[in-house]
Formats: structure tokens, C-alpha cells, sequence
């Protein structure tokens, strides 16, 4: 028992210490220096929930889907559709690298996300933003945060 407890927590910690998580305060001055603040509509309280519910802050994050797509980055961009990810069919609609949406700059997430977000649906494209952000009072995300 005291073997698989073990186990557990290494596998714990590798997985944390691939995390590369962002401070929500750090992601607001990124986006409002790329000009996310009013971009389509959506303000950066709109940027940071759909941060939050898609990748928890985490700019490395990769998920996998039941159709075999794969999800990248602090916005969670779909391979299918937006990226290429060399593994599976996509129509690469923002003409990105996949592993490019992890990078720590944040520019190719943000450059494909302003692609998604200018076309039909807006963040509606991202169901999480529809189920847990669209709609609700979400001045809380910038609390604290001081972009000078």
C-alpha cells in the first residue's frame, strides 16, 4: 500500500512540475498589451474566466478529446479545427504550429484565439466560456490586479 501511495505522489509532482501555470494578474497585463481589453466585445475579465475554466491558468496544458483532437494552451485551441498538430486531421484555420500555443509568450494562443473570437460565435465558440462565464458578473477576475 505504501508502494502505490508512493507511486501516486511522484506522479503528482511530475505532473505539477509540467504545469506552466501564469498568475491571473501577469495574463491580464499580457492581454491588455495585446489588445484583448475590448477586442470583439469581450473585455479582459471575459479573457481571464475563459482562462480559468478552460486551462486553469496553465499555459502548457494539453487535452485530449473523444474524436482524437487535441486541445493546446492557456485557451484550450482545438487541433481539428485551428492548429496542426500533426496527429490528427485539421483544417488549421489559423495556420499555427499546435505545440506553438505553448509557448510562454503567449502570442500564438492570443493570435489564434483573436481569429476564433472575429469569426461566427465569438467565445461561444469555447463551450466551457458559454457554461461558466457568458452572462454572469465577472469584474472579480481583475480584483487585486493593477496594470498601470
Amino acid at each position: 500500500m505504501t508502494g502505490a501511495l508512493l507511486v501516486s505522489l511522484v506522479s503528482c509532482l511530475i505532473a505539477i512540475s509540467q504545469a506552466s501555470l501564469i498568475n491571473r494578474c501577469d495574463l491580464a497585463r499580457v492581454l491588455r498589451k495585446e489588445d484583448l481589453d475590448g477586442f470583439e466585445g469581450y473585455s479582459l475579465n471575459d479573457w481571464l474566466c475563459l482562462a480559468f475554466v478552460e486551462s486553469n491558468f496553465n499555459i502548457s496544458k494539453v487535452n485530449e478529446n473523444a474524436d482524437g483532437s487535441f486541445d493546446y494552451g492557456i485557451f484550450q485551441i482545438n487541433s481539428h479545427y485551428w492548429c496542426n498538430d500533426y496527429r490528427s486531421h485539421s483544417e488549421n484555420i489559423c495556420h499555427e504550429d499546435c505545440q506553438d500555443l505553448l509557448s510562454p509568450s503567449l502570442l500564438s494562443s492570443i493570435i489564434c484565439a483573436k481569429k476564433i473570437v472575429s469569426g461566427a460565435g465569438g467565445m461561444k465558440n469555447w463551450v466551457a466560456w458559454r457554461l461558466h462565464c457568458a452572462g454572469r458578473p465577472l469584474s472579480y477576475w481583475m480584483t487585486g490586479c493593477f496594470l498601470g
